[in-house]
Formats: C-alpha cells, sequence, structure tokens
C-alpha cells in the first residue's frame, strides 16, 4: 500500500504506510530525516515495544493483539501486530505491515472531531484502542477458559484434546502478558508529549488494567490445568482400584486352580468322589472372606 495522508487539518498532517516496502522507507527518510534504525525496526516482526527519541523524532513502537489465529505459539508476533508512530513537529507517521483496528477506529472517531487535532492526541488514540486490544483479548480467552472448565467440571469430560487447549490458552495468555509488561516504558513515555495527565494517567490505567487481567487469566489457567491433572490422576487411580480389587479376588482362586492343575498322582484330593465340588466350595469361600475384610478395612 502505498503512503496515504489520511488526515489533515491546521494543526496535523496525519501519513499512514501500511506494509511499507524499502522504497517507502528510504522515501520516509529523505522526506522527513528519520533516521534509517528507527525505520528498520519497523520492518522487524517480533521487535518488542519501545520508546525512542532521535533529534526532533519522537518514536513509540505499539504492539497490538490481533484475531489471527495461528498454529503456532512461540513468538509475539503469532499473537499481536507491531504499530511504529513516529512523532514530528506537526506530522504523525504511523507505519504497520497489517490492518489494525486502532488505525482504523482512530481515523474514526478524529475524522468525527469538530475540533482541531494535534499529532499528540492521535497517537494518545492509538495506544488507548491498542490497550483495548488486549482488554477484549483478555474477555475472549476467559470465556474460552470458562468453556473448558464446564466441560471438564460439569460435562464430566475427559479428552486428550482438553489438555491441547488448556496449553495453546496457557501460551497465548502468557505471550501477551509479556507484550503488555514490556509496553510498560512505552506507555509512561506518553507523559513526554505535552498531554493533560488525566488523559496520561487514563492511558496507564488501562494499561495497569488489562496487566492485572491477563495475570489474573495465567493464575486461573495454571490452576486449572493442575485441577485438570489432578483429575485425570483421579481417574486413573480409579481404574487402577478396580483392577487391584480384581486381583484380590481372582488371585488367590487362581492359586488353587493352579494347584490342582499339576496332576500329580499322589494328590488324595485328585481321586476324591466330591474334590471338584470341594474345590469349588473352598474357591467361595477364599472370595467371601476377602470381601468381608476389604469391606471392614474400607477399601
Amino acid at each position: 500500500m502505498p503512503i496515504d495522508t489520511i488526515f489533515r487539518n491546521t494543526q496535523c498532517d496525519w501519513v499512514d504506510v501500511e506494509a511499507p516496502t524499502a522504497e517507502d522507507l528510504k522515501f520516509l527518510h529523505e522526506r522527513y530525516e528519520i533516521n534509517n534504525l528507527l525505520l528498520e525496526d519497523t520492518l522487524d516482526p517480533n521487535h518488542l515495544p519501545k520508546y525512542e527519541e532521535d533529534g526532533n523524532v519522537k518514536f513509540f513502537l505499539l504492539r497490538e493483539s490481533t484475531e489471527l489465529e495461528r498454529k503456532n505459539l512461540n513468538t509475539i508476533s503469532d499473537i499481536s501486530t507491531k504499530i511504529g508512530i513516529f512523532l514530528i513537529d506537526k506530522t504523525i507517521i504511523t507505519i504497520h505491515r497489517m490492518k489494525t483496528k486502532s488505525i482504523y477506529e482512530t481515523k474514526k472517531q478524529i475524522s468525527a472531531l469538530q475540533e482541531e487535532t494535534t499529532p499528540e492526541t492521535i497517537a494518545l488514540r492509538i495506544a488507548l484502542l491498542v490497550m483495548k486490544s488486549f482488554d477484549d483479548e483478555s474477555v475472549s480467552l476467559l470465556e474460552t477458559m470458562d468453556n473448558i472448565e464446564n466441560e471438564i467440571f460439569l460435562k464430566n469430560t475427559n479428552h486428550a484434546n482438553q489438555i491441547k487447549r488448556l496449553y495453546k490458552l496457557k501460551r497465548k495468555s502468557g505471550l501477551n502478558s509479556r507484550v503488555l509488561t514490556i509496553s510498560t516504558d512505552a506507555v509512561d513515555k506518553f507523559k513526554l508529549l505535552g498531554l493533560q495527565d488525566s488523559e496520561v494517567v487514563d492511558l496507564k490505567d488501562k494499561h495497569k488494567d488489562v496487566v492485572a487481567d491477563f495475570d489474573h487469566l495465567n493464575l486461573q489457567i495454571t490452576n486449572l490445568i493442575s485441577m485438570f491433572l489432578a483429575l485425570s490422576d483421579q481417574k486413573a487411580n480409579q481404574v487402577m482400584k478396580v483392577l487391584a480389587i480384581y486381583s484380590v479376588y481372582f488371585l488367590p482362586i487362581t492359586f488353587i486352580a493352579g494347584v490342582y492343575g499339576m496332576n500329580f498322582d499322589n494328590m488324595p484330593e485328585l481321586h476324591h468322589k466330591y474334590g471338584y465340588f470341594f474345590t469349588l466350595g473352598l474357591m467361595a469361600l477364599v472370595v467371601i472372606c476377602t470381601f468381608i475384610y476389604a469391606r471392614r478395612k474400607q477399601w
């Protein structure tokens, strides 16, 4: 997508670049005298959030939570996309590699405003919407966790895919927490933009709220995984208990059957008229005695 001026008034020019090419970055470097190293940071898909200053250029690199579902959850780019924000006098330049809700929604908001808008205000609105994207993600993950919890405890399911879903949930939550934690410094630097204190405090509060939500979510997911594994162990123990009970009952009578199956000629019971019925009675007596003993011990 070419470099596009998506908003302009007497106080502000907003230039947006989606999926920038090397030529786009070269143009921005020559036109606005932006350090090439800062521009290169916007190309790295896994770059962490940060804030830098270079002369009159203020640079924020934020990450927005995305709805794109990926099979592998190994890096922060699997759950978020970066947004580079350059503030140069009355110009704000945003660079991102894919369509983002924060850019689209901010454009709608400022287009509906009657008052003049500054680059700093646009940057703040983008940051607030970035925090909202993580807030929405935390709500979505919490709903997913509640559904899995209901399946485990209410529907009494214990399928192998449950633990896979919980692991995936834990990975997503952990990566989001990492992004938010690293974003703390960049959020704090908004106080350097000359905004009203209440606006900056509002952004910090939203950031803290989302961080707390994901901390709570991480703890809940960890506890749910532990309970799921405990339930799996309990069910396995129940199966082993049943098998052990059968073994207790059948081991003595199997021993008796083995002894009388040796067919030695000098075994007196072998040729006894009622030897067969005597042996069956002995087996039944052993089973009854074992049953009574097990009930008294409350096994």
